[in-house]
């Protein structure tokens, strides 16, 4: 299935998000309008220290008003690789760097109005060097037992999505 663009106005341009309001005919031969956000893509790291517990991030997330426990993340900057952008998130957020990380797949976080993809990773072999957080973050270092972790998941304490997910991919390739 496919949808053809009629028309396209560009609503907003910011230095994150552009929002979009296209036209668009479907195949059965409706119109229909199609309100969409372009991000230029993101990573999540799952950083595991050599005693096997994960490090996370507790921040204030102003759209939603409450402070979330989640994995290490952030934009791509441009001309960025996912990789590069992975080790530079979390030695920025946590104040750790990875000798070795791994690519264990991605998410769209809301493809019904956004094409949002953050690539997940794993990173293990850490070494603790400084905190180098941008200017506008303010966050919290939490270090926690894998099952501490789950049973966050599990019980609401974390509803972060991409934290979610790259908790519960970790747990399926048998990571933590």
């Amino acid at each position: 299935m496919s949808e053809k663009v009629l028309e396209s106005q560009q609503i907003f341009k910011g230095r994150i998000l552009t929002v979009k309001v296209d036209q668009v005919l479907l195949q059965n031969g409706c119109k229909s309008t199609r309100e969409v956000v372009f991000h230029p893509g993101a990573v999540a790291v799952l950083p595991i220290l050599a005693d096997r517990s994960i490090v996370l991030v507790k921040q204030f997330r102003y759209p939603v008003g409450t402070e979330l426990l989640e994995v290490p993340a952030g934009k791509l900057d441009e001309n960025e690789s996912p990789e590069e952008c992975a080790l530079r998130e979390l030695e920025e957020e946590t104040g750790y760097k990875a000798q070795k990380i791994e690519y264990i797949g991605y998410i769209f976080t809301t493809p019904g109005f956004s094409n949002e993809k953050i690539y997940l990773y794993v990173a293990e072999n850490l070494i603790k060097t400084e905190q180098n957080l941008d200017q506008d973050e303010l966050l919290k270092v939490e270090i926690l037992q894998p099952q501490d972790v789950l049973n966050k998941c599990l019980n609401g304490e974390i509803v972060d999505a991409k934290t979610l997910s790259l908790v519960f991919l970790a747990r399926e390739k048998g990571v933590i």
